[in-house]
């Protein structure tokens, strides 16, 4: 079998490429390389995936059409394509909302696109975001709960990644599963992201940021929970190719409280956090909660890894690969 995985430098694209080549699959591996943040950590990642054969390296721009296309020239044949490019981050979409429709709204076009053009015309697995669930009140979140006022462009963005999905099937018969991520973290994540924030403030002694005083909550969930959760999704939609798949839920199904988020990484680290408090910032929202039934139901999905146990393994990771 053969899958073509975009933002295979990033944290889950990274991970879901070497799982796919450990489970067989011929992977052809894409990314642009952008410096979001430092393109050593997405080479470093690609230096391991590199090493597993199986594995085909291609830097390009999904949301380019004639660079996609180009990409994928020998890979038309492919069974189905795992789209995990995205421009990540919640705050940044603030500042910078034109480069996230550019990759997560044309980028999503331009994937179904050329999907529907290729020999098998491959199913899609994609990346959408627990963010679309803006500030709903009703906890945990399903997925047939109302997600129609995001509250950041980077949930606006990936709302209309889910809408335009629906539409190529509709249309142009292109299937596709959309997969509701819910914070990840872990070994090789990225570095605007708490973990890697946190960690590194507090091991250097400097002041660590805590919004809304402390009052947030996040469905925080491992990478190789996550993992699974969407090579479970590849697996369904290769079985199921003629059936309409529903969007899902990757979440722990746990929250955490944002001060014993913070007093887990202390104790890891072995010091305690300078913490500052600040308000909320205007993109964030006070709690992420995924209803996990459907996911279990129909992926097998099944979170086992605990915060008290992940966060440790990031920890360690990280002082590793920073030389701490």
């Amino acid at each position: 079998m053969k899958a073509i995985v975009t933002g295979a430098a990033g944290f889950i694209g990274f991970h879901v490429a070497s799982r796919l080549v450990s489970e067989g699959f011929d992977v052809l591996a894409i990314d642009n390389l952008n410096d979001y943040y430092p393109v050593a950590l997405k080479e470093t990642r690609l230096s391991v995936l590199q090493g597993r054969r199986g594995n085909r390296f291609v830097q390009a721009n999904i949301a380019d059409p004639q660079e996609l296309a180009s990409a994928i020239a020998h890979d038309l044949d492919a069974d189905i394509i795992v789209h995990l490019a995205a421009q990540a981050g919640v705050r940044y979409s603030v500042e910078n909302p034109a480069v996230y429709v550019d990759a997560n709204v044309q980028g999503q076009v331009t994937i179904f696109e050329q999907a529907r053009k290729m020999t098998k015309c491959p199913p899609i697995v994609y990346a959408s975001s627990s963010s679309v669930y803006g500030a709903n009140k009703k906890v945990p979140f399903a997925e047939n709960d109302p997600v129609d006022q995001p509250v950041s462009v980077y949930a606006a963005t990936k709302r209309s990644a889910e809408l335009l999905a629906h539409s190529y099937k509709r249309v142009h018969n292109v299937n596709s599963t959309g997969l509701r991520f819910f914070t990840v973290y872990g070994p090789y994540g990225r570095p605007d992201m708490a973990p890697w924030l946190f960690t590194d403030a507090i091991l250097r002694g400097e002041p660590i940021k805590v919004y809304n005083h402390g009052n947030m909550e996040r469905d925080f969930t491992f990478i190789d929970d996550i993992v699974n959760g969407v090579y479970g999704a590849v697996r369904r939609i290769l079985s199921h190719p003629n059936e309409t798949a529903p969007i899902y839920n990757l979440g722990n199904n746990k929250p955490v409280a944002l001060m014993r988020f913070i007093e887990i990484i202390e104790q890891a680290c072995g010091r305690e956090a300078i913490k500052k408090f600040e308000s909320m910032p205007a993109a964030d929202v006070v709690r992420t909660y995924a209803d996990i039934e459907l996911a279990s139901r129909d992926l097998g999905f099944a979170p086992t890894m605990a915060l008290e146990d992940g966060l440790p393994l990031f920890v360690e990771w990280f002082r590793g690969y920073n030389g701490r």
